[in-house]
């Protein structure tokens, strides 16, 4: 099944459900410093392996960028 994700406020396809840790791996991304937000909810890094991502879900991926 096609479903659409909203990630960071751009529509992108994937066939699922699927977990987030998946879309991360798709997207190349590393997990070690990524603050995510699903459909508004702050998700902790050991959930990241079973939230299931929907059809029409919004995901926030933010890295922390340190600095002065």
């Amino acid at each position: 099944m096609t479903m659409e994700v909203r990630i960071n406020g751009q529509t992108e396809c994937y066939e699922g459900p699927l977990a987030l840790e998946e879309i991360l791996r798709r997207k190349q991304i590393d997990r070690r410093f990524l603050v995510v937000e699903h459909n508004g909810r702050a998700v902790a890094r050991e959930e990241f392996t079973a939230l299931e991502i929907c059809d029409g879900d919004r995901l926030e991926l933010v890295r922390p960028v340190a600095g002065g």
